[in-house]
């Protein structure tokens, strides 16, 4: 299997990156970046590329892909609702569309986030956005998984990169295990993420097209 992340930089995408590294089932990792990532690996193949909102450049380098991981996403705080969605839209439209066309028959996974709403009417407007951009995926000719993710706990060298949220990380680390016992079901780690993706992305799985934490632990189990 042949897989494509974006955002690999990120704390999700890090998950999404190192469990496919990790996974013998996959023979290429092919990231989309803009600054190349500090890493060299027998499996990795990097592609440096400015313009997120078109990839006329490398779409010759974007064929034979069974799965995209698209991990790419900023924090809504201090962002107009246009600069987000320009992110968090049409970056992520721009992608799968030249995907359809390069590697066809492709499974696109995108991360979204646990309260997304797809009907609009949400008062938060990051939720607005993601629920659009989920809607506009799933109108698209490929198969698609939102994975609308809760609590999501770093592992692995794993780092946010909203200051917050580092803060935040930093604090829970040790009440992890914790949280983990508490509310088994709702509690879930990168790594945990990224294999859960994998597990979408082969062939046969009946997965529901929009999954929440719990989900997500349940399809890493089949992973191990």
């Amino acid at each position: 299997m042949r897989v494509l992340v974006f955002g690999a930089s990120g704390m999700i995408g890090h998950g999404a990156l190192y469990a496919s590294l990790r996974d013998d089932a996959v023979t290429e990792v092919v990231t989309v970046v803009r600054t190349p990532l500090d890493m060299v690996h027998p499996k990795l193949r990097q592609i440096v590329h400015a313009d997120f909102t078109d990839f006329t450049a490398v779409q010759d380098e974007l064929t034979g892909l069974d799965a995209c991981f698209y991990c790419l996403g900023v924090s809504a705080v201090g962002r107009s609702e246009a600069e987000y969605t320009r992110v968090t839209h049409d970056y992520v439209l721009a992608a799968a569309r030249a995907l359809i066309t390069a590697s066809p028959g492709l499974t696109f996974v995108y991360v979204s986030g646990q309260g997304t709403d797809p009907t609009g009417q949400s008062r938060q407007m990051w939720a607005r956005v993601k629920g659009r951009t989920e809607n506009d995926l799933r109108a698209l000719p490929m198969k698609a998984y939102m994975f609308r993710l809760g609590f999501v706990q770093p592992v692995d060298g794993a780092v946010s990169r909203t200051p917050l949220y580092r803060r935040i990380y930093q604090v829970t680390a040790a009440l992890h295990p914790l949280l983990g016992r508490l509310f088994p079901r709702h509690v879930t780690t990168t790594d945990t993420v990224g294999r859960a993706m994998l597990a979408v992305a082969r062939p046969g799985n009946d997965a529901p097209a929009v999954l929440h934490n719990p989900d997500v632990n349940h399809l890493a189990v089949s992973q191990r």
